[in-house]
């Protein structure tokens, strides 16, 4: 009886602990946004209406993903941007801030194309994304490498990674997934993998 309470407990404490943090964080980034433009809506009805502000902020959002995919928008965001940028204080912590979001965009040329699994003889195999695919030439024609970026503390710090695209795998993980393994430290990967190296030949990594 003791081993299953104590089992018990482990478990829906490992369940609870999630699902709590992940309401209250949601709840705080509610009242964060509500506070700040439910007050504009109070004065202007007469009256407080709960979930106006975060509305109002999920449509100032997709209308400036409207305008973003927009030719004449999209150049007056990057004007704008520019100018903001010329900011040294606003630089700073902008810029990190978007490249960091960006790179988990698949519709962003610059962030992450996929998963790959690099063979590593002193580390074995190496998790990571890649970043690039370019050629470097020397003297003996183009060798053909990647540019592999492996988290090392949760995803916003890591190594870059240069190998050649022999040395690569690409397994059947998408961008989300190998973020999630990383989030969890390894542990949502799959006991059974399929992947296919740089060479097209399609094997089988198991762990």
């Amino acid at each position: 009886m003791l081993q299953w309470l104590r089992r018990s407990f482990i478990a829906g404490f490992f369940v609870t602990v999630p699902l709590f943090i992940s309401v209250a964080a949601f709840l705080w980034l509610f009242r964060l946004i509500d506070g700040f433009v439910g007050p504009l809506y109070a004065n202007a009805l007469g009256r407080e209406v709960p979930g106006l502000g975060i509305l109002t902020t999920a449509v100032a959002v997709l209308l400036v993903g409207a305008i973003a995919t927009n030719v004449v928008g999209k150049k007056l965001l990057q004007q704008g941007e520019a100018v903001l940028l010329r900011v040294p204080l606003f630089r700073s912590i902008y810029a990190p801030v978007k490249q960091l979001v960006v790179a988990f965009s698949p519709d962003n040329e610059y962030g992450f194309k996929r998963v790959v699994l690099i063979e590593d003889t002193a580390r074995g195999y190496v998790l990571g994304f890649l970043t690039r695919e370019f050629t470097v030439d020397r003297g003996q024609g183009p060798e053909a490498l990647l540019a592999v970026y492996v988290p090392t503390n949760h995803l916003y710090l890591g190594d870059v990674l240069i190998c050649p695209r022999d040395r690569a795998a690409y397994p059947d993980i998408t961008v989300e997934q190998g973020i999630r393994i990383f989030l969890t430290g390894g542990m949502a990967i799959s006991s059974r993998l399929r992947a296919r190296r740089g060479d097209d030949r399609v094997g089988e990594f198991r762990v």
